[in-house]
């Protein structure tokens, strides 16, 4: 499965949205260089109030940018960044793929898939109905979560609009991502 770096986010400070970049900077264990959400524990604010020595699966948010048609057809303007994201993709379908995929993205850069992002009420702060699009139920009852995955990084370096990602899927038994 191969896509593309359509955006990079990031931002120092708390902020539900992350303003676009010319590029940014995966480090090893902690995720984007500068970024409020990089560190090896927890940095969410709702994950620190629980435990803020929990492991931090979620150093880096993607989102694919398909998701903005799909939101935009119901009437809602979305754009990179818009929902907190630091890498937006093309052409791959983030949210199909199983928990320990390896993202390659770019020329060093590896992320390893955790799980799925728990869409929040920030986003209809942001846009006001926004949630019911990005989380519902399917036809069973089931919850379904399209606000992005998050991951973690396995192998620093510099990220790009344009970059390729690769997606290189576990061996064995996959595992359905969940919310994280």
């Amino acid at each position: 499965m191969v896509g593309s770096v359509t955006a990079v986010s990031s931002n120092g400070e708390y902020s539900f949205t992350k303003p676009n970049r010319e590029s940014v900077t995966l480090l090893a264990g902690l995720g984007v260089e500068g970024d409020v959400h990089a560190g090896v524990t927890v940095k969410h604010r709702s994950r620190i109030a629980q435990d803020p020595t929990q492991p931090n699966l979620r150093q880096v948010h993607l989102v694919q940018e398909e998701l903005f048609a799909e939101v935009g057809a119901a009437g809602f303007e979305v754009a990179p960044g818009d929902l907190g994201e630091n890498i937006t993709t093309r052409g791959i379908d983030l949210l199909g793929l199983p928990a320990g995929t390896l993202l390659r993205i770019g020329d060093e850069a590896v992320l390893e898939v955790t799980g799925l992002r728990n869409p929040c009420r920030q986003i209809d702060n942001f846009s006001d109905g926004l949630l019911k699009q990005v989380a519902g139920r399917d036809e069973a009852g089931n919850i379904v979560r399209k606000a992005g995955i998050m991951s973690i990084v396995k192998e620093g370096g510099v990220v790009r609009p344009g970059d390729v990602v690769q997606a290189d899927l576990p061996s064995g038994p996959h595992r359905p991502l969940k919310r994280v």
